[in-house]
């Protein structure tokens, strides 16, 4: 769990709802022994700089290339993006972790008075999941890797790439747990055995 900035503590409670084991992570050492990383909403710039500022970046690209599985939600879907759009010029260069090839617009679905909740349809869910989205970015281009989820109209709000899952919305400020037992569905095959826990 990237606890840099944003709703780490959300994740935490429902990630540990599932039986998970969650360690906080804010430095490179914190990284060892995981099978997952959540990354956060809350602001993308702030994740991101203080992503660089600790000096994360490298060592969570090379987790997952490790065979770690990582969660993006809201900014943390801007940061797992090979390419973002729509960052302020005033801050410069939006970083990113270039992991996931798909191209994410920031703020798209408006500002925070825009939020609103909605009901999705969502690959591998029986019934409808009800989505929560705050100042929400959306997933525009998606390469030919990539698997897309769920959509709210026309536009991509859920996808996946391997071991890398992206959400515009908030998965883990609904009661709702199913997305994130998708996640951890994905973590590497030895951390799903009935004698190991899964850590995130």
């Amino acid at each position: 769990m990237l606890a840099l900035q944003g709703a780490f503590r959300e994740h935490r409670r429902m990630l540990e709802s599932l039986g998970a084991e969650v360690q906080e992570v804010r430095l490179p050492a914190d990284l060892a022994e995981l099978a997952g990383l959540v990354i956060p909403g809350g602001e993308s710039t702030t994740i991101g700089k203080l992503m660089m500022d600790y000096g994360l970046r490298d060592p969570i690209r090379d987790f997952h290339a490790a065979g770690g599985a990582i969660f993006g939600t809201c900014a943390g879907a801007i940061l797992l993006s090979h390419t973002v759009l729509g960052a302020p010029p005033q801050f410069g260069h939006q970083p990113s972790l270039e992991l996931m090839d798909i191209s994410v617009q920031r703020n798209a679905f408006g500002r925070q008075v825009d939020s609103f909740q909605t009901d999705l349809e969502v690959t591998g869910l029986d019934t409808p999941f009800p989505a929560m989205f705050i100042r929400a970015p959306v997933i525009g281009a998606v390469g030919q890797g990539v698997e897309v989820l769920a959509r709210q109209g026309e536009r991509v709000v859920l996808a996946r790439q391997g071991r890398l899952l992206a959400s515009s919305f908030h998965p883990e400020l609904t009661g709702d747990t199913r997305i994130h037992g998708l996640f951890l569905d994905m973590l590497p095959a030895a951390a799903q055995t009935a004698d190991l826990q899964r850590s995130v």
